[in-house]
């Protein structure tokens, strides 16, 4: 299967459109059309209806395994390319919004003080986005986060040669606004808010299908959905009443507006987790090394 017309695959259903695709893309959109119909002969199946443009049965299939199987060949160009790139003094950090707590912003400031060279860039981002920069080598060391029993690790996909590593275990808690009957409780049972309205903000609160999944039950129905990284943003629809979140309890306790409850019920962490390549930079080496306790590595 070539990699190019399974990219063209999935930029043609994602823009729904075949101009759009070309567009994105850099072709023409008969080009385009031929991608498709290529792919379409090598697997021997309709994979695009194309009035409207959407998935065939065939097509959707492919599409759950193509954004893994691209995933995977830009990590492994990533890989190679950085055997041959030397960035002594250069670190590119990537983070989930509450993965940028206290631990970490206290190992770079030691990092900066170990290397005062070092040319330093923290980005934040979604989780998803968070693995994918690492794996393709736009940024050397990321910071994922997630609530999990204690000790256990996050769920993750399928990675390839990375290392992750446990960075930090808070207090999960729950945002409510003001005024709520549970903003003065000392600790919630999270089982006894299946049926509360939340807010769907998976790239910078806990998921809420990872609520589900930990708590074992159905339930944490959004009320309304929040995308992207603003953590006062959503602390700002938090205290208004649009819903609940569920966030480690250092940053939440930072947010204005609204009141941090502990989960006590069942026994869960916030927990933050590094991933870095297996042949990490020397700054992402130190980083690592910092963060998780062990003595630091030459630069």
């Amino acid at each position: 299967m070539d990699p190019h017309l399974l990219r063209t695959f999935v930029a043609v259903l994602d823009h729904r459109s075949f101009s759009g695709a070309a567009v994105a893309l850099g072709y023409t959109q008969s080009a385009v059309s031929q991608h498709i119909a290529a792919l379409e002969a090598d697997l021997g199946s309709r994979l695009v209806e194309r009035r409207p443009v959407a998935p065939t049965p065939a097509g959707a299939r492919l599409l759950e395994h193509a954004p893994a199987l691209l995933l995977r060949l830009d990590a492994a160009r990533a890989d190679v390319a950085r055997l041959h790139r030397a960035r002594p003094t250069r670190l590119a950090v990537v983070c989930a919004p509450a993965a940028l707590g206290t631990t970490v912003a206290r190992a770079l400031a030691d990092l900066r003080a170990a290397i005062p060279a070092l040319d330093l860039e923290v980005q934040v981002a979604g989780r998803d986005a968070v693995v994918a920069d690492v794996v393709t080598g736009r940024a050397d060391l990321g910071f994922v986060d997630g609530a999990a029993a204690p000790s256990d690790p996050l769920p993750m996909p399928d990675l390839g040669p990375t290392t992750t590593l446990a960075a930090a275990e808070e207090t999960l808690a729950v945002l409510f606004p003001h005024g709520h009957p549970l903003a003065g409780r000392r600790a919630v049972r999270l089982t006894d808010l299946t049926q509360a309205q939340w807010i769907d903000a998976p790239d910078t609160a806990v998921p809420l299908d990872r609520l589900r999944a930990v708590c074992r039950t159905e339930g944490f129905r959004p009320r309304i959905r929040h995308r992207g990284t603003d953590l006062h943003g959503l602390a700002a629809l938090t205290a208004a009443g649009h819903g609940l979140a569920a966030l480690p309890l250092p940053v939440a306790a930072a947010l204005p507006g609204i009141a941090a409850v502990p989960v006590d019920d069942p026994r869960l962490v916030h927990r933050t987790e590094l991933i870095h390549p297996v042949n990490p930079t020397a700054p992402a080496r130190q980083l690592a090394d910092l963060i998780t306790g062990r003595p630091a590595a030459d630069a």
